[in-house]
């Protein structure tokens, strides 16, 4: 039986396909043997069944209030638009139509909204989506640049950050006007933005000018450009808004910079502090809640590299799966997940333990991650085969798998109640 034989639906029962034998041509089965096959088949069916009770029963579920409403918001490049999983009852609740290439996704922190960055068509605008949570319906359409490719909300939800890679430019969206209210230069290709968690400082990773800009958020200007970071392709930042990492994709290193204006570091200037070997192809960055640790994606590797933030030191780097291109710690900092994105397996790593566990099958060319708010559900967005897996974190076993859009890559959860 595989493990998409096997998958559960939102009742919680296990789809079985009918167990199937072949003869071979002249083959004579004598009464022994069509015995013995009828108690391999009920031995078979003892068995599935006990597997269906451990490993699909939804009585152990989170239960939830009767106002309460989360979703799973799933961007399709492929097909323009985004698929809408109910993540209370483990479903596909709706697709809805956005704009053409929808590359990112975000969820608001304040307000039951969420918003999609179109890529647009090749050489054309990109916009925003605005999705109305509560109606699951496109509210808005805000015109944007030239190939946006990324999004960071502040932390009041009023203002959106989007990386325009094809205008080599940072758009500052008034989400409540609904409107661009600046527009701030920045290297060539910028591909992610983010926000200090202090509010005081954007970090924009420039891929093709291999560089790194540092602006000013309250003052929109750039504050500092370092060069040296090839293919900048991700950025991660402490909380408490002291340091930025950013993976240099198309070497091996990660690029270090103690980030100025912070409240622990006053009139001290922003500087590149040190660049760090990891492996080939870094990808992306995987900061642990706690910032204590950031662990970086290694496609050309087949590894992730283990940083300790406080000291730039490389702890160590650890064989994953084919590709891996994004990682997610839990939020109690325990356990890494790793999407590896030229196979059908997430590969688990216990940090405290520093081994990995063993992989789960989920679909073909896993490529974005997000858990479900209470963390009792990962999701695994899976770019070749369209659909999302949905795999049970506290227990590592999958629970079902979903279809979505075509080549979808990109995923936000959004939870609320509703009066």
């Amino acid at each position: 039986m595989t493990e998409r034989q096997g998958k559960c639906d939102a009742r919680g029962d296990r789809k079985l396909g009918a167990p199937s034998f072949r003869r071979s041509s002249g083959e004579r089965v004598g009464r022994h043997k069509s015995r013995a096959t009828i108690s391999a088949l009920l031995t078979l069916a003892a068995l599935l069944a006990i597997v269906s009770i451990t490993a699909c029963n939804k009585q152990d579920f989170p239960q939830y209030p009767a106002n309460y409403r989360e979703y799973a918001y799933v961007a399709n490049s492929g097909s323009g638009t985004v698929t809408v999983v109910d993540v209370v009852n483990v479903r596909v609740d709706r697709e809805i139509p956005v704009g053409q290439n929808p590359v990112a996704v975000a969820a608001s922190p304040k307000r039951n909204e969420v918003y999609v960055v179109n890529a647009g068509p090749e050489g054309g605008q990109g916009s925003l989506s605005v999705i109305d949570a509560e109606k699951n319906a496109v509210a808005a359409t805000i015109p944007l640049h030239r190939k946006p490719a990324s999004i960071e909300l502040d932390a009041d939800g009023a203002l959106a950050y989007v990386a325009n890679s094809g205008s080599n430019s940072l758009s500052i969206i008034d989400l409540r006007a609904r409107q661009e209210i600046a527009q701030i230069g920045a290297g060539d290709e910028p591909v992610a933005v983010r926000i200090a968690p202090d509010g005081r400082t954007l970090v924009v990773a420039n891929r093709r000018g291999n560089s790194v800009s540092v602006i000013d958020a309250a003052g929109r200007n750039v504050r500092a450009v370092f060069d040296g970071c090839p293919g900048a392709a991700d950025v991660a930042i402490l909380p408490d808004s002291t340091k930025a990492f950013v993976a240099c994709s198309a070497g091996h290193q990660v690029m270090a910079v103690a980030l100025a204006d912070s409240k622990l570091s006053p009139g001290r200037p922003d500087r590149m502090e040190a660049l760090l070997d990891v492996g080939r192809v870094p990808m992306q960055l995987a900061l642990k809640p706690d910032g204590g640790e950031l662990f970086v994606s290694n496609a050309g590797s087949d590894s992730i590299s283990e940083v300790v933030t406080s000291t730039d030191d490389v702890g160590g780097a650890y064989l994953m799966g084919d590709a891996p291109v994004r990682g997610l710690v839990s939020s109690d900092n325990a356990m890494l997940y790793v999407a590896n994105s030229r196979s059908q397996y997430v590969t688990p790593y216990a940090i405290d333990d520093g081994r990995r566990l063993k992989s789960i099958h989920v679909g073909d060319g896993p490529a974005a991650l997000a858990f479900s708010a209470n963390g009792f559900l990962l999701f695994v967005v899976d770019n070749r085969s369209g659909d999302v897996a949905v795999v049970r974190s506290g227990t590592q076993l999958l629970f079902t798998i979903l279809p979505t859009g075509r080549g979808p890559d990109a995923i936000a959860v959004k939870g609320f109640t509703v009066q």
